[in-house]
């Protein structure tokens, strides 16, 4: 797999149909620090700003979920993980320590300590990983944001919200439990769609992608890669304005969709 110049091998070992691009930030000086804490916080997002004479800030948690393995690597019910190592491969940070069960990198995005984290406990049971790695680092909740495939959006949409329940969803079951069943913490919903016909709802979440809908989640990733950003270095608040609000159609489209409906009208009128 050929990574970005400058992104170790280990950082994304499973995200080699996705090439995103490596933005760098400029570093900020030790006073400017402090503003660039400010600026992300917003009421779901007050303790990431930096500590008083200079203590460490907590790092921010983003935790994909996922079933470890070479079979089920590409699936839909592993679009967590595949996010997680797009974020890692774009900022540079390597996911190769292992720490409670889970494959876990730590970096900054921006001046932002971010740690990254693939729980390898299979899925119904990423709880059991993602509490321990909550409470050993001493994380607050409202900076710990679970990414996980949802059947109830259509593919390759997203949800970003600052709290929920698990909606049937049997990792983030998992969760909620091992967060002594605090439902208070972010997470980031990536729709896979529904299956149709006769097909059965395991089976569906453990196919692979298409190769039109690769392209597609590619150009989702992307998106949640900026909807990252946008929630380290400005605000939970604005992230979530950014994901939630649908993407602008390009003109084109819009021209075909307005001859479409004028051909439509036409032919109603003839008829």
């Amino acid at each position: 797999m050929r990574l970005l110049p400058g992104v170790p091998a280990s950082a994304s070992a499973a995200s080699s149909r996705l090439r995103l691009p490596r933005i760098p930030f400029a570093r900020s000086s030790s006073g400017s620090m402090a503003a660039n804490g400010a600026a992300a916080s917003a009421p779901s997002s007050s303790s990431a700003k930096a500590g008083d004479g200079g203590a460490a800030r907590k790092p921010w948690l983003f935790v994909g979920l996922g079933n470890p393995g070479r079979m089920y690597r590409g699936t839909r019910h592993n679009v967590g993980f595949e996010l997680i190592d797009a974020i890692a491969e774009a900022e540079g940070i390597s996911i190769t320590s292992k720490h409670f069960k889970a494959m876990v990198g730590k970096g900054l995005i921006g001046d932002v300590p971010v740690m990254l984290a693939k729980p390898q406990t299979f899925m119904n049971a990423s709880g059991e990983s993602v509490g321990q790695l909550v409470s050993y680092f001493k994380i607050p909740l409202n900076q710990v944001v679970v990414i996980y495939d949802d059947l109830d959006l259509p593919f390759a949409k997203l949800r970003l919200l600052p709290k929920g329940g698990h909606g049937g969803h049997n990792g983030m079951r998992s969760v909620i439990h091992h967060f002594k069943e605090s439902r208070d913490f972010p997470r980031l919903r990536i729709g896979i769609g529904r299956p149709t016909g006769m097909m059965e709802v395991i089976g569906f979440v453990l196919r692979s992608f298409t190769e039109e809908e690769q392209k597609e989640l590619d150009s989702t990733f992307l998106r949640c890669l900026q909807a990252v950003r946008i929630m380290l270095l400005e605000g939970f608040n604005k992230s979530a304005i950014f994901v939630n609000t649908p993407c602008p159609q390009p003109p084109e489209t819009l021209d075909r969709q307005k001859q479409s409906d004028i051909d439509s009208a036409e032919t109603q009128a003839e008829v």
